[in-house]
């Protein structure tokens, strides 16, 4: 369906006593996907404001400090940092000025139920020598599917990434390079032709976990993930996550672009199918000549956006939709530090296949599970009092669709997960715990506005990615645009900054406002 403003939004001027003004832009939401849309229109010569329902910036990115810790509250796994570093060369700056990002080595450590882990990283060496002790066989297959990823990488994210896929025609251009992909196959199956170790089939496929998505579901196009992390490798900021928020905001303030804190919107005001600005829930309204929203796609026009404004995000088709996985994720601090375990880090369940079916098909929260272990003080310990470490654990659970209480069952779950960290990688953990905080799907939808609990919007499986996925420019309000992980193309720290990217495609042209 094409966007009703595909023919209206050319241009977007306005005059102030006959004199022109530089179009105005309210951004909803200063996660990554906002902060970028602000510097990108800023530039582009918008007037722009941003307002954010929460006390501080980042959104999923926030940051919780409590007891001397420092909790980064979603994403801690930066790839393709150029995209940041473009930001910041738009605005004049340097990003090295601002950001201090560390190479992580090995990117991720994966630990098995029996003990063995495989450090996973782009040293060619370090992961034939590991395949080979695991399975000999598999060392000519690997370099097989690293083949057959950078033929995703070109196919995929050099010559489709950045295509904001707004007509039926645009996927029919596309189809030629999804086919050479075969891109109906999933990524588990794509690892499953070159690799048989049931071990290296896990550490070559679980990447769609950390965007919400079932590695036996989801397209095999994101192999891609793996070229990507090849080439630019995966980092962290000194700092933490939350340094890069930080450091978008100055260059928001140096724009002169103010953010509201504590301000929810609660209806994007339409007129006459364009969308005119927005009501707080302090019943404000402010004006503006387009909208932009960072909030999650299926929240926004569920809840945002009048009924009768919406022909194609019907609510019925929104609950059609296959959503994402919720996450469980518990920060805790401790008062000793475990130099054993490394920045990041994924430490497996006795199941895998089976866990991902309870928790993506059957929506039950199982009794197992598999968790990413994020602990930042490994590579900066001013995270942390002296002495002491800073971590996060999650855990990937059902998204609410599962009626999971989870008032009722946060402590016990916690308590489980603690459990199998003590017996696993954190020997005496509950004994060494200072500091401690819980988030769940609930709080995902409570908090965020995230539909339904998901920690990333619409699965990214083949029909809910690129044209089907929320456009960038909103299919059913002139003047209304989407950016973040539950836009196109996707979710992940890369793909929210490529989707503020890609606004600069299809905005109204903006002349040059003195």
């Amino acid at each position: 369906m094409r966007s009703p403003s595909k023919s209206t939004d050319r241009s977007v001027e306005g005059s102030v006593g006959g004199q022109r003004r530089a179009p105005t832009a309210i951004v909803i939401g200063t996660g990554f996907g906002g902060l970028a849309a602000a510097i990108r229109l800023s530039v582009k010569g918008y007037a722009v404001q941003m307002v954010e329902k929460l006390d501080a910036p980042g959104g999923r990115a926030y940051v919780h400090k409590q007891d001397g810790f420092t909790f980064d509250a979603g994403p801690t796994i930066i790839t393709l940092p150029h995209l940041i570093e473009e930001l910041f060369t738009l605005c004049g700056e340097d990003m090295k000025d601002h950001v201090d990002l560390r190479l992580m080595a090995p990117f991720y450590r994966i630990r098995f139920s029996d003990g063995t882990h495989f450090d996973y990283s782009n040293n060619d060496d370090a992961m034939l020598e590991q395949i080979a002790r695991i399975s000999p066989e598999d060392v000519e297959g690997f370099k097989r599917l690293m083949r057959a990823s950078e033929q995703c990488f070109q196919l995929g994210f050099v010559e489709l990434g950045m295509v904001p896929f707004e007509t039926f025609g645009d996927v029919v251009k596309a189809m030629p390079n999804l086919i050479r992909m075969k891109a109906w196959r999933t990524i588990y199956s794509l690892v499953a032709q070159h690799i048989k170790h049931p071990k290296l089939r896990i550490v070559m496929s679980f990447h769609p976990l950390l965007i919400g998505g079932n590695p036996y579901s989801v397209t095999c196009v994101y192999a891609l993930i793996h070229s990507l992390e090849r080439r630019w490798g995966v980092h962290s900021a000194m700092g933490g996550t939350g340094a890069i928020v930080n450091a978008l905001v100055k260059l928001l303030e140096g724009r002169k672009v103010p953010i509201r804190y504590n301000a929810p919107v609660t209806r994007i005001c339409v007129t006459d199918g364009r969308a005119t600005g927005v009501e707080l829930e302090n019943g404000e309204v402010l004006n503006a000549d387009i909208v932009v929203s960072n909030g999650d796609a299926a929240w926004t026009y569920r809840h945002l956006v009048e009924p009768q404004y919406r022909r194609h995000w019907t609510d019925r088709r929104i609950a059609k939709g296959k959503y994402s996985s919720g996450l469980f994720v518990w920060y805790f601090g401790t008062n000793r530090r475990y130099e054993d375990v490394p920045h990041h880090m994924m430490v497996l369940g006795p199941r895998y296949k089976g866990l991902l079916q309870d928790i993506f098909k059957n929506h039950t929260l199982s009794e197992d599970f598999s968790l990413y272990l994020y602990r930042p003080t490994a590579t900066d310990p001013s995270l942390a009092p002296p002495g002491c470490d800073s971590f996060y654990v999650l855990s990937v659970v059902p998204n609410l669709s599962s009626g999971t209480d989870w008032p009722a069952v946060s402590a016990q779950y916690q308590d489980a997960i603690a459990g199998a960290l003590e017996a696993s990688v954190l020997p005496d953990l509950r004994q060494h715990v200072v500091s401690s905080r819980v988030t769940t799907p609930q709080d995902f939808q409570d908090r965020l506005w995230s539909y339904k609990g998901a920690g990333f919007g619409l699965e990214p499986i083949l029909i809910q990615s690129a044209w089907f996925r929320p456009h960038n420019r909103s299919e059913d309000v002139a003047g209304l645009y989407m950016v973040g992980a539950s836009s196109q193309p996707g979710a992940g720290v890369p793909s929210v900054l490529m989707s503020a990217k890609m606004l600069e495609q299809v905005v109204p042209h903006v002349k040059s406002y003195a």
